[in-house]
């Protein structure tokens, strides 16, 4: 096998937009050392000087993610980047890219990764369907994507569960805010993410805590609906929205808060919502206790009762309980919180790269074996 082979990487999500999907294809791709990755991409607001500095091998296509067309160009330019570059794999960053993947492993007899998340398997059942077909391997993110992929139609031996990684952070003092502070990130604009039913139990958590903060990172198209109902409970002295903000800040939340909570459910049908969540290992990863939904990916990236505590996401009494029960015990707390450092530190990026790297390795190896014991 060649020293370094190269991986072709089809993505609609990519940095500098933000996203959990974009964090991670990224984080794979500048952890991949074992391999030579060119990654084909949509274009977008700081691109270009975020790709000059970036150190990676980004190709563009300039139109947004998300629009049929942009989607079709996507797939166009991955067929001719495959020409020029001659990858050894095709690793598809969404079911949006599998069309594309699937046509090059069949002219280049390689092998194709497929990524699944857990929303788009339900948004998408059909594509879903055909990029797990086509996939020598899928890699899903939680034990609840990988249930979504095999209900799809997946072979379960081709479905490998690689949880996602997260950054650790420089060994700063944490410094808790004198005010009992609640932190949760997350854009406003999907309604399962649970700020609705955090509304619902604030009251609840300041008749036991009165000088409860509620800190809401992030923007979006709920925030002004969230803000009216909060002033209509005659809680703007204990919510504050903060809107999108730099990563240093966000960091600094972070630092601040005492619990960490994004009480996700899952949507109405009951499939996708949170496929993993990657954020609840960032707030670990910075000493937070995490209160979470039962549901979905959170069973993967919470730990229950050892790096956080896992509620039903439509009971506001059980998440007020579960909040306030933290806030009123620091003891615990902090082990809950020192828990959520250790078990982040297992899956810093480098980690989980390597794992992927470890399976795009091992379907090379066997495709490259078989096609010469075929010979």
């Amino acid at each position: 096998m060649d020293p370094e082979p190269r991986v072709l990487v089809l993505t609609p999500d990519f940095p500098p937009a933000p996203g959990g999907i974009q964090l991670l294809v990224h984080r794979i791709v500048r952890h991949a050392d074992r391999l030579r990755v060119r990654v084909v991409t949509v274009d977008g607001p700081g691109a270009r000087r975020f790709d000059a500095t970036s150190g990676l091998d980004v190709r563009r296509v300039g139109l947004g993610a998300g629009q049929p067309l942009g989607v079709a160009a996507l797939n166009a330019r991955a067929l001719g980047e495959a020409v020029r570059f001659r990858p050894d794999a095709v690793l598809s960053g969404h079911i949006v890219t599998a069309p594309a993947a699937a046509l090059i492993a069949t002219a280049m007899r390689i092998p194709v990764v497929q990524y699944l998340y857990a929303r788009e398997v339900g948004d998408r059942p059909r594509l879903a369907a055909f990029a797990v077909r086509r996939a020598d391997a899928a890699v899903a993110i939680s034990a609840y994507t990988h249930e979504l992929a095999v209900a799809g139609g997946a072979q379960p031996a081709r479905v490998h569960r690689i949880l996602p990684g997260v950054d650790l952070p420089a060994r700063d003092t944490i410094q808790r805010a004198e005010r009992p502070t609640i932190l949760t990130i997350s854009r406003l604009s999907e309604r399962y993410k649970g700020h609705d039913v955090m509304l619902r139990a604030l009251p609840l958590i300041r008749a036991r805590v009165p000088d409860v903060e509620w800190v809401v990172v992030g923007d979006g198209p709920l925030r002004a609906g969230l803000e009216r109902a909060a002033v209509g409970q005659g809680l703007q002295g204990n919510v504050r929205f903060v809107g999108t903000v730099p990563d240093d800040e966000r960091d600094r939340w972070l630092r601040r808060a005492h619990v960490f909570t994004m009480p996700s459910r899952l949507p109405a049908g009951g499939l996708a919502g949170e496929g993993f969540g990657i954020v609840y290992l960032e707030a670990g990863a910075h000493e937070l206790p995490v209160v979470a939904g039962n549901v979905g990916g959170a069973l993967d990236a919470v730990v229950h009762d050892q790096t956080g505590v896992l509620v039903d996401p439509s009971d506001h009494v059980a998440l007020a309980n579960a909040i306030a029960d933290l806030l009123l015990d620091p003891s615990r707390a902090r082990a809950l919180g020192a828990a959520g450092a250790r078990r982040a530190r297992e899956f810093a990026w480098p980690a989980v790269a390597r794992r992927v790297e470890d399976l795009v390795l091992g379907l090379l190896a066997g495709t490259r074996t078989s096609v010469a014991d075929g010979a």
